[in-house]
């Protein structure tokens, strides 16, 4: 037998303005979630990937070599990875044009810079719909609450003989947007902290591998010169 005051029986009897409300909240609830599975699988690669390729570049093993294994594979290189196969193969055709070691090493500093926007911005795709989901979702359902309760007391003014039990199912069935913008908002806002904070750390491990093998080229160019 089904509960007239149940989650559900209000949403149903609820007008068409806060049905297109949750119904939009609940879209974007799943849109947000959707969002933050593939971040979080995309997130923990990219990690994992800076380590895996920190441990091979410190390894003590020739670059060079290194730098024709990631060459020679049928996937794009990401990541730190595509950071140092950018960096290390500006390195060597401007060596080859005996450029001067300030210019070499600016020009090797440029393109390992374009292959770091280009990761960072591949990790933050979709971030800013996160954002805009967590900041928008409570005045979406608060403004379905206030349509909702509008309706509610205009229906108890026609009564005549008004009770609490006439406007109380009109004020819970309004209340029910609010919950469904929270709903959606929330985990949103705590995906989008945490995810902003991991892509941060990750530009901060792209910084510091940048400036080492920077300074470890220079090293290198020094030497020949």
């Amino acid at each position: 037998m089904n509960d007239p005051h149940s989650v559900l029986s209000l949403i149903l009897n609820a007008g068409p303005v806060v049905k297109a409300i949750i119904a939009m909240l609940l879209i974007a609830s799943l849109v947000s979630w959707s969002i933050i599975f593939r971040k979080k699988r995309l997130v923990s690669l990219a990690e994992g990937e800076a380590n895996r390729f920190e441990g091979a570049f410190w390894s003590g093993g020739d670059l060079s070599k290194l730098y024709r294994e990631i060459g020679t594979r049928n996937k794009p290189s990401v990541g730190m990875e595509s950071i140092f196969e950018a960096g290390f193969g500006e390195f060597t055709r401007l060596r080859g044009q005996s450029v001067p070691a300030a210019e070499l090493l600016e020009g090797v500093r440029r393109a390992m810079r374009v292959a770091q926007l280009r990761e960072i911005d591949r990790l933050e795709a979709s971030l800013a719909t996160l954002a805009t989901v967590g900041s928008t979702s409570p005045y979406v359902g608060l403004f379905g609450t206030v349509w909702g309760i509008m309706g509610a007391f205009q229906g108890l003014g026609n009564a005549q003989q008004a009770t609490l039990a006439m406007v109380a199912p009109g004020i819970a069935e309004a209340l029910i947007a609010t919950a469904a913008g929270l709903f959606a908002a929330i985990p949103a806002v705590v995906a989008y902290n945490r995810y902003a904070d991991k892509m941060s750390r990750l530009e901060l491990r792209y910084d510091a591998f940048m400036d080492e093998f920077s300074t470890l080229l220079q090293r290198h160019a020094a030497s020949r010169t």
